[in-house]
């Protein structure tokens, strides 16, 4: 088992296409725990093995790998940039201990980059950025540079390696603080980095910033204790210069993995979900949190996990927090990609994998026994997409939501609701592109075929005006006969629902007003508009007859039916619609496109700002006009924008839009 404080554990995030996959399967090649170079373009690497990815070319999955460096053991997860598949980013780094931050040198901040960066603070996890591709024709590390200290904090992104040379002339990197032997061009800037970097560690505590202002030197621990102070407590982010391509600067790099990033046991202590602290330590007793969850075509299911604190042992039974049950781990194995190698036991700070637990699921906290507190819970984005799906074979409704179930548990960022308003079953996810790769594997992994849909919009229906209804209710048969009348008027409410019973002289005897009440309620549920739901309506029931034998409950609520649906005729009756608030990020040269495009989709723009570099425009949008607005926006975008919405309000719809809402219900019902 490996020490704690010789274990570094992190996770590589950043945009689509900065590097992050060909970094990894690099540092795998350079520690010796792969035998070739792993590459994307010829699909051979470690991190993009699957069908899928292959296909794409960019990774879809998180991959845990690890590997030895100097002495230290490494445990590092490769994640996706893609933002429709961002559920895998946000996983692992709620588990790691740090955040490698890649950053293209040609593109600078894009929205994947941003979008890590958020998520890291957010966990107050340590931060490191690496700028690759600076062998790139358009690279400009200063430009990226500037643009992260403009975003992040002037004084907080300091680079340790600064670059020799760019594009094809980029031959090396230094390092501000070790190296002496630094080219002549680069002397100003290494000098003023260092001065950045040794102010950050003497403020890091006082006894050393006394020490630097009496102009004494610090001594190499002195000054990895002030570093690691000021990474930990987020004041300073490292930045290094590199080119995976080229293999520069990526040695440099590795060893800052272990002389910088923090282990394990650094932080002492973890917050955990009923508020208290966890101390952590190598002996205390066991605590991980299971971050990942694949389906194997070998081994079955393979459950991830990274311990806290304590030590798991192989052929061991442990306790699952979340759900209350046991769980025996067979052999733990240490994950490279698609292989896997047994361990007996892991530590702090390591990723382990068992094969076919029970009732483990991402986010659950493993611990000893039942006296283990919960860690806190994963939080995933809420979906932003939609369709309604269809088995294509009658019959395999139960296939498809077991099928859809067994998915959502190794994609939480998957959900499967049936719609109250509109009765459809929807597949949620983050994107065309994302519930694309679930209809795949439903095909692929359970056998069953399925249709999509836009799904229907759940429009309301209200009065504008007030209105009064009547309706008598007479039917003669060889028996008894059945009769009601009913009086109600109907007039607008800031209520959602309004029943008053103003009837006086026993017109209509009070027992039989709940039955014109239950009719009522029936015709809210299908307004006369569209069949959807009628709110905001406040109904009194002032006059009616009844017979001493024909009249029954039936009958009243007949008739007080047909007389709301006679009074909501006279009621100048409006269709509503779900207004969404959105917030959308993009890059600067987007931003007209955005706007445009906003405008033509009846959105109203509320508010433009910046966001940690990128721009981010607020508006309110119809729901109807968002249905596929992930497609949308990746399509102006070309990949680079990001959005989030949220229920806001109900809104009238324009008139000539309801008649277009109308006469498609109507042509639907004349179809059924």
């Amino acid at each position: 088992m490996e020490k704690a404080n010789e274990t570094r554990n992190f996770v590589v995030a950043g945009h689509s296409g900065c590097g992050k996959t060909s970094l990894c399967d690099l540092i795998l090649f350079k520690a010796g725990a792969v035998d070739r170079l792993g590459s994307v373009d010829q699909k051979t690497s470690a991190s993009d093995y699957s069908p899928e990815e292959q296909e794409k070319q960019a990774s879809i999955y998180s991959v845990p790998f690890n590997c030895a460096w100097k002495g230290k053991k490494v445990f590092f997860v490769d994640t996706p940039g893609y933002t429709e598949f961002i559920g895998e980013t946000i996983a692992p780094m709620n588990v790691a201990d740090s955040l490698l931050l890649v950053v293209d040198a040609v593109e600078g901040i894009q929205i994947g980059s941003t979008r890590a960066w958020k998520i890291a603070r957010d966990l107050n996890m340590p931060r490191f950025i690496l700028i690759n591709r600076i062998d790139q024709d358009r690279a400009d590390f200063k430009a990226v540079l500037a643009k992260l200290q403009e975003a992040y904090g002037k004084t907080v992104c300091v680079p340790v390696t600064l670059p020799v040379g760019k594009g094809a002339d980029f031959r090396e990197v230094v390092n501000v603080l070790r190296d002496t032997d630094i080219p002549e061009e680069l002397t100003e800037d290494a000098a003023k980095y260092r001065e950045m970097l040794m102010d950050t560690i003497a403020e890091s505590d006082e006894s050393l910033m006394e020490k630097y202002l009496d102009g004494g030197e610090l001594s190499d621990e002195e000054i990895a204790t002030g570093l690691s102070t000021a990474i930990m407590s987020g004041d300073l982010v490292p930045v290094y210069a590199a080119s995976v391509a080229k293999d520069i600067g990526v040695t440099k790099l590795l060893d800052s993995i272990n002389n910088l990033f923090p282990g394990p046991l650094t932080r002492q202590t973890v917050s955990l979900a009923d508020s208290s602290e966890l101390k952590l330590s190598a002996d205390g007793p066991p605590v991980a949190k299971v971050f990942k969850c694949v389906v194997d075509p070998f081994i079955g299911q393979l459950t991830f996990f990274r311990v806290i604190s304590g030590t798991f042992a192989s052929d061991t039974e442990y306790y699952n927090v979340n759900t209350a049950t046991k769980e025996r781990l067979g052999s733990i194995m240490l994950s490279n990609g698609k292989t896997q190698k047994n361990t007996a036991s892991i530590g702090p700070g390591c990723i382990g994998a068992v094969a076919k637990l029970k009732n483990t699921h991402i986010g659950d906290t493993l611990g000893a026994g039942s006296s283990a507190k919960a860690l806190p819970p994963i939080e995933f984005p809420r979906p932003v997409m939609s369709y309604a799906i269809f088995p294509a074979k009658s019959g395999e409704e139960d296939k498809v939501a077991q099928g859809l179930h067994k998915l959502s548990e190794s994609d939480p960022t998957v959900t499967l609701n049936r719609h109250g308003e509109t009765h459809e079953i929807l597949l949620s996810g983050m994107g065309d592109q994302h519930l694309a790769l679930i209809v795949r594997k439903l095909k692929d992994h359970y056998k069953v075929d399925v249709n999509l849909e836009t799904p229907k919009v759940p429009y309301r229906e209200t009065i504008t005006i007030n209105g009064e209804g009547h309706y008598r209710h007479k039917k003669q048969t060889g028996g008894a006969g059945q009769f009601a009348e009913v009086f109600l008027r109907i007039e607008p409410s800031p209520e959602k629902y309004e029943f008053e019973n103003k009837v006086v002289g026993g017109n209509i005897p009070k027992n039989f007003i709940p039955a014109v009440e239950k009719g009522v309620v029936s015709t809210l549920e299908a307004g006369p508009l569209v069949g959807c739901q009628v709110e905001n309506v406040k109904v009194t029931v002032y006059d009616g007859k009844y017979h001493p034998v024909d009249s029954n409950e039936m009958a009243f609520k007949i008739a007080g039916r047909m007389a709301f649906r006679d009074a909501m005729a006279k009621s100048r009756p409006v269709i509503l619609e779900p207004i969404m608030k959105v917030k959308i990020t993009i890059p600067n040269d987007y931003m007209g496109d955005i706007t445009g495009d906003l405008n033509h989709k009846r959105g109203r723009i509320l508010g433009m700002g910046t966001e940690e570099g990128l721009q981010v425009v607020n508006a309110e949008v119809p729901l109807a006009e968002m249905a596929k607005y992930a497609t949308e926006l990746r399509s102006m975008t070309q990949g680079r924008g990001l959005f989030q919405m949220d229920f806001e309000r109900y809104e009238q719809v324009p008139a000539n839009i309801a008649g277009e809402i109308i006469a498609k219900h109507q042509a639907d019902q004349q179809e059924d």
